[in-house]
């Protein structure tokens, strides 16, 4: 057997609120999915004319059938079984027993209770063999606690003045009045589920034809409904009725994976490579502060997140609700994470007021205490992308970079006060939350993929470029999210601003073809 290394960025700690609760038995199944580098340098998308098609993608940036040799030869040794092996999304899932998996990668797994869930943790680094250093990415799920949070907020139909219907928003933000025909919006959920009875009849009260969703199951997750309203429930609702109530011709794919880091990745690939819906959009309403991430996780994210942007897929991901600080309790300002991805279209929220269908005023989302309120900041793992570099972008905090990502991109309404008409679990109520932003950016989007004819993919240099100089978007200039102010052009509470569809896509028509 070859010399063992620890495998960069695969430290964990074990959360101070954490209840040892002894160790697991080790006859114990478990699963793991390890993620590997690609087999050649992925381009940056914007250098080509046209998006990979699947099997230009597959042949040029799958994984390296040696590396996936090497991996299924590694699990032979160790008696661990391959569940599958996908050379497309670069991932091999082994499986074995607690104390298989343990051994092979020379970690050690406790039981511990963390709030209402029970879970494995590790502590250390994960170990692998050094002849394998140049090709594992990253290692999931071996420690399976919750990795992400969703980001809404709830209030009864009669607590506040205002709330809006997503065709009454989508006539708000000027969208382009088609349906978003022969468009698949993926939506990735992390727990809860949806009943058909509920979106039919939530269709029929907004005028529209059944919008037709479907639900997709990732490791043994599926569309289990909790009848809690205030739970998950709410947000995969939440979800499927914003993106289907201004998109309604689209079809709704749904992929129901656990809330783990390894689940939620491996939703993510399931989204990306479907062959059979073929996503132009995903939606992701679910995240953490980057400080509760490893640095393999989000490697592995991000590189999923490029395997995206080079099929011409685009990706909106909510930036959270706990304003600058991103619910993280030491002082600092904090970005969610998938959000502060270079290759996601970040979303964060506003407080919307209309008449008429106009917008009377539009300010940053603040509660007035800035721990409820959009998210947004400056990432401390990933550095500024070009297409920021002429934004005035502070730089980050407890970081070694001198750059970071600025988050969030664009925005929308996301106050409960101000929000979103819902039926969940036979309930009427209004939901807000960046985690409605990101399905009404992606209802949009497929909108505009109809209007194109073609997938706007990963747009952000036109987003920064053309679309920014053509002033499309509702620039947002007043309000705090705590640390950070809103401000002309770019900042770090609304990014760019809110959407006005039809001069958005005016602006990308009016962009020459490459």
């Amino acid at each position: 057997m070859s010399f063992c290394i620890p495998l960069p960025g695969s430290q964990r700690l074990q959360p101070p609120e954490a209840v040892y609760l002894g160790v697991p038995a080790e006859d114990d199944p478990v699963q793991v999915t390890v993620v590997l580098n690609r087999k050649s340098e992925a381009p940056h998308p914007a250098a080509s004319s046209q998006p990979l098609s699947r099997a230009e993608f597959a042949e040029l940036h799958g994984a390296d059938p040696t590396a996936v040799a090497a991996v299924e030869a590694f699990a032979m040794e160790h008696h661990l079984s391959v569940a599958k092996s996908d050379h497309v999304a670069r991932t091999v899932a082994l499986c074995g027993t607690v104390a298989q998996v343990s051994a092979a990668f020379g970690v050690d797994v406790q039981v511990h209770q963390l709030g209402a869930v029970t879970c494995r943790l590790r502590q250390g680094p994960i170990h692998i063999p050094e002849s394998l250093s140049g090709s594992v990415l990253a290692v999931l799920g071996i420690d399976n606690r919750p990795t992400a949070h969703t980001y809404h907020s709830i209030r009864p139909r009669s607590a506040g003045p205002t709330s809006f219907s997503p065709p009454q928003l989508a006539k708000i933000y000027n969208f382009p009045p088609n349906t978003g025909k022969n468009q698949t919006i993926a939506i990735i959920e992390l727990g809860g589920g949806y009943r058909n009875g509920d979106l039919q009849n939530y269709w029929r009260k907004l005028g529209l034809p059944n919008v037709s969703v479907v639900g997709i199951a990732v490791d043994r997750a599926r569309n289990a409904p909790t009848g809690d309203a205030n739970g998950p429930d709410g947000e995969v609702v939440l979800d499927i009725q914003v993106a289907g109530g201004v998109a309604p011709g689209a079809r709704v794919a749904v992929y129901f994976a656990p809330n783990t880091d390894e689940g939620f990745l491996n939703a993510i690939n399931a989204a990306i490579h479907d062959k059979t819906r073929k996503p132009s959009v995903i939606s992701i309403s679910w995240g953490a502060a980057e400080t509760q991430w490893t640095p393999q996780a989000m490697n592995a994210f991000n590189a999923a997140f490029h395997d995206a942007a080079l099929l011409g897929i685009s990706v909106c991901v909510a930036s959270g609700d706990n304003g600058s600080s991103d619910g993280v309790d030491d002082g600092k300002a904090h970005v969610d994470f998938p959000a502060s991805s270079p290759w996601v279209l970040a979303c964060g929220g506003t407080t919307l007021l209309a008449s008429n269908g106009k917008i009377q005023s539009e300010t940053v989302w603040n509660d007035g205490t800035n721990t409820v309120g959009t998210g947004g900041g400056v990432s401390s793992f990933f550095s500024r992308p070009t297409y920021q570099a002429n934004c005035d972008i502070p730089a980050p905090q407890g970081s070694k970079n001198t750059t970071g990502r600025g988050v969030p991109d664009v925005c929308a309404v996301a106050d409960a006060a101000t929000g979103y008409n819902v039926l969940v679990d036979g309930t009427e109520m209004v939901v807000g939350g960046t985690s409605a932003v990101a399905p009404l950016w992606a209802g949009l989007i497929a909108l505009l993929n109809e209007q194109l004819g073609k997938n706007l993919g990963w747009f952000h240099p036109a987003l920064y470029g053309t679309i920014a100089q053509h002033k499309a978007l509702n620039d947002i200039t007043s309000g705090t999210n705590g640390a950070f102010s809103a401000g002309k052009i770019w900042d770090a509470c609304t990014g760019l601003g809110s959407p006005n569809g039809a001069a958005i896509l005016a602006a990308l028509k009016s962009t020459p073809a490459k």
